[in-house]
């Protein structure tokens, strides 16, 4: 009897163990970049201002504007827990479904879940840590399991490309603003936090291209029309949020400050955060030229309305 000896997939036939071997490299334990003694320095900003923009506010003095870029550090943070919340699930689901046929490619997304509860463990202990320092409590929105049902009630296709869209934004994020940063005098430990986020997403963003990818591939054109329209979907309800937001991080600035502000001062910061939270959560997603790579593949009769909505959020900063 002749045994057949099968070769394990290597990268050129399997994309999923580039996947694997990257995340290898790249992964950390939780109680190596926050407790104990790594803790957040209040006297610092956290956020760089191309995310935050709060140098940009003429009416706040050099306090007040650390003040907001911290309140800013802490909704920043926030908002990507939320989006794991319902990234989490779609991942596992597309595991479900996949099965044990690529045996390769389940433990990929499994391990991208793995990593994405991790991340879910991190903001939360942040979460803790800034409510313990920062002085007086910022209000986030939320409930953010009703937020997450909200975005996972459309069809996987969309909220596969929203999930595409905010590892994107990570990565223009910490590569445009905040890697090799030494004039802004950011805090370390919040820096620390925002790279470890990175590393890991940046893989992210390749598994989600092939997870698109393999999809449209299984879809009609009519399955891949309401996807794309369901992405378009998750973005406006993502921009309601983001403007509720910037309301809660106004009420959390005037209560850490005590400063009432006129209606003139009260426009020019909202406005100024606006602007910045549709750049930073979707313009700088939706402009990202990965992102308008993978989308004009799988869509391309929407380009239109890609190209419509990242100029309507700002585009590039």
């Amino acid at each position: 009897m002749t045994t057949t000896v099968v070769a394990p997939p290597t990268s050129a036939t399997n994309p999923y163990v580039d996947s694997l071997q990257r995340a290898a490299r790249v992964n950390w334990r939780l109680e190596d970049i926050i407790g104990a003694d790594r803790r957040l320095d209040f006297n610092k900003r956290f956020l760089p201002d191309l995310l935050a923009r709060v140098d940009r506010i003429g009416c706040l003095d050099g306090r007040e504007k650390r003040i907001l870029n911290q309140i800013r550090g802490n909704s920043y943070l926030h908002l990507f827990a939320l989006a794991e919340e319902f990234i989490l699930p779609a991942v596992l689901g597309q595991v479900s479904e996949g099965g044990t046929a690529d045996i390769t490619a389940t433990q990929a997304l499994l391990h991208f879940a793995e990593e994405e509860s991790k991340h879910i463990r991190l903001f939360r202990r942040f979460a803790e840590a800034f409510e313990a320092g920062f002085g007086s409590p910022c209000d986030v929105i939320g409930p953010v399991p009703q937020i997450a049902a909200a975005v996972l009630q459309h069809s996987p296709l969309g909220v596969m490309f929203a999930t595409l869209l905010l590892e994107w934004a990570t990565q223009h994020h910490y590569l445009a603003s905040v890697q090799g940063n030494d004039a802004e005098d950011l805090d370390p430990q919040f820096c620390s936090l925002l790279r470890h986020h990175w590393l890991e997403e940046a893989q992210h963003a390749d598994l989600d291209t092939l997870v698109l990818q393999r999809m449209a591939g299984e879809l009609d054109s009519d399955a891949i029309r309401t996807g794309a329209d369901d992405f378009f979907r998750i973005v406006d309800l993502l921009e309601g949020g983001l403007r509720e937001q910037v309301g809660l991080d106004l009420t959390s600035f005037t209560r850490a400050t005590v400063r009432v502000l006129d209606a003139a001062e009260i426009e020019a910061v909202t406005s100024c955060q606006r602007d910045s939270y549709l750049w930073t959560f979707l313009g700088s997603g939706l402009s990202h030229p990965r992102f308008q790579e993978t989308f004009a593949q799988v869509c391309p009769d929407h380009l239109p309305r890609l190209r419509e909505a990242s100029a309507r959020y700002g585009g590039a900063a």
